[in-house]
């Protein structure tokens, strides 16, 4: 199964432009446990491009390490973030061919970008100046053979800042106004219900749940855009809402649930019954997928990610309904919190459910609501 790899770089220059070199560190995405490390002293160049050769290094450790592997690089640099998530443009002629070699290492969308404070980057601006204090003694950088043990817990999204206040000079969020569809057939009998299923319409019940929501955000008033997953009973009820606030619909597929293979249709106690076992494993790893042609949550992790990044670009300063499912909806709280995998397991989220997340330009991210179900009453 594809790993999942947390990549901090980072790089310097004595001087910029001056003796330059770079750092970086690949992590276990799920243990947070150092996997592999890289540095080098570089010669006489900019911090920017020192940063662009760390990320280079960095994602090629990973593509040795498994090359089907998702990435999630965290960097302190908010220019090479920037950047490379295809939110600025790379005008420095020194800068374009760095970022163009980055962008060859893994596929398109199997890498996010994440920004941190450099506090959290410690370990590769560590490396770093290792590599440029060896170059400058004419030394090679060399590894420490305990580096293998260091372990460090994961974090999916870097910590928000002390006090709210500390906010206030970030500008206008971007904020996702999360809903999940109306209940199908299956959601009262509690059935599995994702993408490799009977894809359900809404039920009479969730046609009015829809209609619910619908006038509950339109009392908002602050809905600029409409997302949604293309499977039926998320389209029925974004268009239910989209018609009522007299917006278009733009659809997403990495909003779509998950695909529960074989399990898909069944209660919780009918997999268990048949695929005791799978479900076991199931329960306790986010690698692990459903039994036959089911997707696990790691890969939902990166699919979530990369719509949420591709939203959070074409609507950045806007309120966003984002009309998905269970699993994406969860994902997208999961990380915005930054917290692990089993944390979905412990949330409630009923149909019709409306949840709210607002993003800010340093990479933070603040959960504002979660399972509003008062316009349901």
């Amino acid at each position: 199964m594809p790993s999942r790899f947390i990549v901090e770089a980072d790089g310097g220059s004595r001087g910029n432009p001056g003796p330059a070199g770079y750092g970086a560190v690949v992590r276990d995405g799920d243990t947070g446990q150092l996997v592999a490390e890289a540095a080098e002293f570089i010669g006489h160049a900019t911090n920017n491009v020192a940063e662009y050769r760390g990320l280079i290094a960095g994602l090629k450790a990973a593509r040795e390490l498994d090359p089907d592997a998702s990435v999630d690089v965290r960097m302190d640099s908010k220019l090479v973030v920037e950047q490379m998530s295809g939110r600025w443009k790379i005008k420095h002629p020194d800068m374009q061919p760095l970022a163009a070699e980055a962008r060859t290492v893994f596929p398109r969308g199997r890498v996010t970008y994440t920004w941190i404070p450099r506090e959290r980057n410690k370990d590769a601006d560590r490396l770093a100046n290792e590599a440029m204090d060896a170059g400058q003694a004419g030394r090679r950088w060399e590894p420490k053979p305990e580096a293998a043990v260091v372990v460090e817990p994961p974090l999916e999204t870097p910590a928000p800042k002390a006090g709210w206040a500390a906010l206030a000079d970030l500008g206008t969020p971007t904020t996702f106004v999360l809903l999940r569809h109306g209940e199908t057939p299956l959601t009262p009998e509690k059935r599995f219900s994702g993408s490799g299923g009977t894809d359900p319409e809404l039920s009479d019940k969730g046609r009015w749940q829809a209609e619910r929501a619908a006038e509950a955000l339109a009392a908002r008033g602050s809905i600029q855009a409409v997302v949604a997953s293309p499977m039926l009973r998320t389209r029925q009820t974004a268009e239910t809402v989209a018609a009522r606030l007299g917006l278009e619909v733009r659809y997403e597929d990495g909003l779509r649930e998950v695909d529960f293979g074989d399990w898909e249709g069944l209660t919780f106690g009918e997999v268990q019954e048949r695929y005791p076992e799978d479900l076991a494993a199931w329960l306790g790893s986010a690698k692990v997928k459903p039994t036959g042609s089911g997707e696990s949550f790691t890969t939902l992790t990166h699919r979530a990610g990369v719509a949420r990044d591709k939203i959070l670009t074409r609507y950045a300063g806007k309120t966003v309904l984002v009309v998905s499912h269970v699993s994406p909806i969860k994902t997208l709280i999961r990380l915005a919190l930054g917290a692990p995998p089993d944390s979905m397991y412990r949330m409630e989220l009923s149909a019709a459910s409306i949840c709210a997340v607002q993003y800010y330009a340093d990479g933070n991210a603040s959960l504002r609501l979660l399972n509003d179900t008062s316009h349901l009453r």
